[in-house]
């Protein structure tokens, strides 16, 4: 075994004119991580490599993925080495390349010690005399991985075949970074949502409790709308917000207010003071973020004949009140958003529900929704409304959403949070 022995005679390679206009071409067309793997594995094969194997940093588990080898589809873990032994670790440390070559009288345990993975290592083995060499994957400024590439007897390695891998590993570097990226923002939002939304909603006596949350179809950041629902039966406390903006600063503002509002419940329930806690909490602390707050106690009887209800906002949309007979309206309840400035006073408003009749509050989402520049507005929703006199909690949010949406036609539209409470299981 050889590192970075003289170029040898070789014969003729096969014709890599536009090699990486099509290597550049197939791994830039996803943001899906998987299928990049594949698609640059695919790409390099066997125009500029007889074997190939990507190897990733896993930076959740601090290991290494390895995908590729004689199946483009394999793929496995294994511990990053400690080391600096030559070979992929000594890659991956500094982003320069290495070309290894094993003889017809290496072993298996040889290309083991440059590789890791004994099942590997025998599929390299297989081809002696072998070139091995391992590019770093560098994007960014950080190595994230290695190219791993593999040539039998006859192919081997020369200045220009190195410098050709190096620019390709360049180009799939960039695209491989940026679906990694695009795969983690992902999994971070669908992780910061659930954790924005209870999991689960209590089904309190004498009353009916539905929501519903619908993100914001054109990005993948996480959105700053959020509901929740806490409290024993006879004395729930729930809360709708938006935060301003969007990512996570948004949603760290996002998961600060709820468990604000949560913390302050337990001192207070009044809606006026939960809004005065939280805005001061906000104001202490700079965030250079608002938020629009509903907050609504409501305090029904066990037997569902009626619940009393007290609401404050913080520069959020006014619920509305769907009476049993048809009568809608919006309650009349403002306030200045939480965090603009310190020593607000919320002044709350209190009503009575009777048995059938329904709260609904709502993020702008809602009343924001645009088609071609026309909003949808709080005129059509209280029109929408009547229609749904009596009916329980989950059919009004249904009901309002699916009206939402059938106005989008298809069109984006902001993050919408729907909740809805009725006097009577």
């Amino acid at each position: 075994m050889a590192n970075e022995s003289p170029a040898r005679l070789s014969r003729p390679e096969p014709a890599v004119e536009g090699l990486e206009i099509a290597v550049d071409f197939a791994v830039n067309g996803s943001l899906n991580l998987r299928r990049t793997v594949l698609q640059v594995l695919t790409a390099v094969r066997p125009v500029l490599a007889d074997w190939a194997m990507l190897a990733m940093s896993d930076h959740r588990t601090g290991g290494l993925g390895l995908f590729g080898g004689a199946d483009v589809g394999f793929c496995d873990a294994i511990a990053r080495s400690s080391t600096a032994a030559p070979g992929l670790d000594q890659v991956l440390r500094t982003g320069q390349h290495a070309l290894v070559r094993f003889g017809p009288d290496c072993s298996a345990a040889d290309v083991d010690a440059v590789i890791h993975h004994p099942a590997i290592a025998e599929q390299i083995i297989g081809l002696r005399p072998v070139d091995v060499l391992i590019v770093g994957l560098t994007a960014r400024g950080a190595t994230l991985g290695a190219l791993v590439l593999a040539r039998g007897p006859g192919r081997h390695f020369d200045d220009d075949g190195i410098a050709r891998a190096e620019r390709l590993a360049a180009l799939a570097a960039v695209a491989l970074d940026s679906a990694r990226i695009y795969s983690e923002r992902g999994e971070l939002a669908a992780a910061l949502q659930r954790t924005l939304r209870p999991p689960v909603l209590p089904r309190p006596r004498g009353l009916g409790l539905a929501a519903r949350y619908r993100p914001a179809i054109e990005h993948l950041e996480v959105g700053g709308d959020f509901y929740d629902v806490v409290g024993p039966d006879d004395d729930l406390l729930i809360t709708v917000g938006d935060v301003c903006g969007k990512g996570a600063d948004s949603a760290a503002v996002t998961l600060q207010a709820r468990q604000s509002i949560r913390t302050a419940a337990h001192f207070d329930r009044r809606p006026e003071r939960l809004l005065d806690a939280l805005n001061s909490v906000l104001c202490e602390q700079s965030t250079r973020k608002f938020v629009t707050v509903l907050c609504a106690r409501v305090r029904g009887r066990p037997d569902g004949t009626s619940a009393e209800v007290q609401v404050a906002a913080a520069g959020h949309p006014s619920p509305i009140m769907v009476r049993a007979n048809g009568f809608v309206e919006q309650i009349d309840v403002v306030g200045v958003a939480a965090g603009v400035k310190q020593g607000v006073v919320y002044r709350p408003a209190s009503v009575q529900l009777q048995r059938g009749d329904a709260l609904l509050m709502f993020t702008d989402g809602v009343e924001e929704a645009r088609r071609d520049a026309r909003l949808y507005g709080m005129r059509r929703l209280l029109d929408l409304l009547p229609a749904y006199a009596g009916a329980g909690a989950d059919v009004i949010c249904e009901a309002v959403e699916r009206d939402v949406l059938e106005y989008l036609d298809g069109d984006p539209h902001d993050d919408m949070a729907l909740v809805a409470v009725t006097c009577g299981s």
